[in-house]
């Protein structure tokens, strides 16, 4: 991981300029030896995505005959937060919310439901960590958007440390033959 940049001398060539990271990055993001860390992360947090995704999967309010009715909850709680003098809801994600997600209440159960349920396998057995970790990343964004403290932060923070750890936090886990794999597509 070392940013690369051209520089043109004042005769007209050009020259390659390495900015190495820093050796602790370099150690925990791009080494094996610290993949059993990135194992504990990943398990943890996969764990807690398994688990919030199993909870609405297997609720109705979330899938089912039901669905859509947690979703309008959880709108309609963030967007009562949009009022006061710091509110907790800026007005462009309440008017995402009221606009997109709220007529589309019971397809949005779905979305999250499933996808909640997918990251946390997608970590814990991990496969394709880096793309889980994103997605895992984005919702933890959006729910501290609608207001939604709790655990976000935390597994915000730890979604974008195993983001950084890509190449590494799946070496414990399937990533480490699916790589190879996918690169062999690649190259076809």
């Amino acid at each position: 991981m070392a940013i690369q940049q051209r520089s043109t001398t004042s005769t007209g060539s050009s020259s390659k300029i390495l900015l190495p990271d820093p050796p602790i990055f370099r150690a925990l993001f791009g080494n094996v030896n610290w993949a059993w860390m990135w194992l504990i992360i990943r398990l943890y947090v996969g764990w807690k995505w398994l688990e919030a995704g199993w909870d609405k999967v297997t609720n109705s309010a979330w899938v089912g005959e039901k669905s859509g009715t947690a979703m309008t909850g959880f709108v309609n709680g963030a967007l009562s937060k949009t009022t006061g003098e710091h509110p907790e809801v800026q007005d462009w994600y309440a008017t995402f919310l009221r606009n997109v997600v709220l007529p589309q209440a019971g397809m949005w159960g779905y979305v999250v439901s499933f996808g909640e349920l997918l990251v946390g396998v997608g970590l814990i057995l991990g496969a394709l960590t880096g793309i889980a970790a994103f997605f895992g990343f984005f919702m933890n964004l959006n729910y501290l958007l609608a207001g939604s403290v709790s655990t976000n932060p935390i597994l915000l923070v730890l979604a974008l440390l195993l983001l950084l750890a890509w190449k590494i936090a799946g070496w414990w886990g399937l990533d480490r033959w699916l790589f190879p794999q996918l690169m062999k597509l690649r190259s076809h």
